[in-house]
């Protein structure tokens, strides 16, 4: 079983639970996906192979290697590339995404909607506010989903920064929130990190806004403070990169639909 698997009988087996429909798209955002092509990649070109469903146009796509194979049952181009990356390629052009059909528990047909609605969802960009901090102290009363969303979201993260703290946060105009504070972040990293955030909070189904973040030095008088009262996340380090195998491999350099 895999994310995808586990996190798609959840959702089968609670169909009108919107926490466990969002928990599997991001997932999906997450996930490597290997995409059957038409033809072999051209560059950072590539064509994927259309196959038309109850007259929809789908994109075949597996969370393994493997069961791509297996659905194919011969040697086929592919292309890996992210789910997140993937819907960018292909939303706003009625293309939906076939999913582990015939291979897995999580096969289904994933229409062009859904592929829209999570690429605007994935695109929402965090909103830069100038708040002064009065107060931080020990987080409660956080649902558990963010916690766990937090852990899993930055556990992916690796190499960004060192650590996070969550805190329970209080303002100078006397309001009061959550903060979580990244340490030692990488320098042009800051953006990627509060995305990762704020998509924790949307995808565990807590409005945006309900959690601020904010970026501090380990020899920072707060960073002291917060190891005292915060909850710690700690950042996996970043290992060397394998050469891709695939095109798309490469966040930064995603292939290009022909």
């Amino acid at each position: 079983m895999t994310d995808l698997d586990i996190a798609h009988a959840a959702m089968d087996a609670s169909p009108e639970d919107d926490a466990k429909r969002l928990q599997f798209y991001e997932r999906l955002a997450d996930t490597e996906l290997f995409m059957l092509l038409g033809s072999e990649a051209a560059g950072d070109k590539v064509t994927p192979e259309l196959f038309e469903i109850e007259d929809q146009q789908f994109i075949l796509v597996f969370d393994r290697e493997e069961r791509l194979a297996q659905f194919v049952g011969r040697e086929a181009p592919y292309a890996g590339l992210s789910g997140r990356v993937l819907s960018g390629m292909i939303t706003g052009q009625g293309i939906g995404l076939a999913l582990n059909l015939e291979v897995a528990p999580s096969a289904m047909l994933i229409p062009t909607e859904a592929v829209d609605w999570l690429h605007a969802t994935l695109e929402n960009q965090p909103q830069e506010a100038e708040a002064r901090l009065t107060e931080v102290s020990a987080p409660k009363g956080l649902p558990e989903a963010v916690v766990t969303g937090l852990d899993r979201k930055l556990a992916i993260a690796a190499g960004l920064a060192n650590m996070a703290y969550l805190a329970a946060a209080t303002y100078d105009d006397k309001s009061r929130g959550h903060v979580l504070a990244f340490i030692d972040a990488v320098p042009g990293s800051e953006s990627a990190l509060a995305r990762a955030a704020g998509e924790a909070l949307t995808f565990s189904g807590i409005e945006a806004g309900s959690m601020d973040v904010l970026f501090a030095r380990g020899s920072d008088p707060l960073a002291a403070h917060l190891a005292k009262v915060g909850l710690r996340f700690d950042l996996p380090a970043l290992h060397d990169p394998q050469a891709p195998g695939s095109p798309g491999m490469d966040p930064n350099k995603p292939p290009k639909l022909r």
